[in-house]
């Protein structure tokens, strides 16, 4: 029998966008994590809105289709000052999820304050922020790292929810990750940079 800290997961993480979609996989046995693979999905040369949505919607069925992904994780609640954007990207968000539950994948919706939270320990940063600290994670290298912020977005939305998998049951109604690290005391820990400080708390990972 399996033990269930060595359970295995292949995390798809999806950044919905209407001219680039944000996709990364991830491949993790109990709290080890490899990176698969990460990229754009582009589509902003199609001028019909709704064939680039298909053209999103078919590409996520085939990436499902290849990997077979134990869970979708997006991002949601996204507010922007302009009603018509984000519209769009809420269309973006319902075609991932259409396509996700095509293939009775389950989903994992993470905010874009608790997915920052996770990977620098400040719900606020930016994304060059959060992609310089995804690239120490992973030890990119900086021709490794995509020219569009839009594949780090994802590969942090994939990272959230690995986090989220090793977090003790009690601990994953927590109301978000600034309360979450509070109550750990990573604010006074000794260790170095909010990742590994977030780390530590979830029992050691490296």
């Amino acid at each position: 029998m399996q033990d269930a800290n060595r359970k295995e997961h292949i995390i798809l993480g999806i950044d919905p966008g209407t001219l680039f979609m944000g996709y990364a996989l991830l491949h993790t046995v109990g709290n080890q994590v490899e990176l698969m693979e990460f990229g754009v999905k582009e589509v902003h040369k199609l001028e019909d809105q709704y064939a680039r949505l298909q053209q999103e919607f078919f590409f996520l069925q085939e990436l499902i289709d290849q990997h077979h992904p134990s869970c979708l994780a997006i991002e949601t609640q996204f507010v922007d000052k302009n009603p018509q954007t984000m519209i769009k990207i809420v269309h973006a968000q319902g075609v991932a999820i259409a396509a996700a539950l095509s293939r009775d994948v389950p989903i994992c919706e993470y905010s874009p304050m608790k997915i920052k939270m996770a990977i620098t320990g400040n719900g606020h940063s930016s994304k060059e922020q959060v992609a310089g600290m995804l690239q120490r994670i992973f030890r990119l290298s900086d021709d490794q790292m995509p020219k569009k912020l839009d594949a780090t977005d994802a590969l942090g939305i994939a990272y959230c929810h690995f986090l989220q998998l090793g977090l003790p049951q009690s601990e994953k109604g927590a109301k978000d990750w600034t309360s979450f690290a509070r109550r750990k005391g990573l604010a006074d820990s000794t260790l170095t940079g909010p990742n590994q400080r977030l780390l530590a708390a979830l029992g050691g990972k490296k």
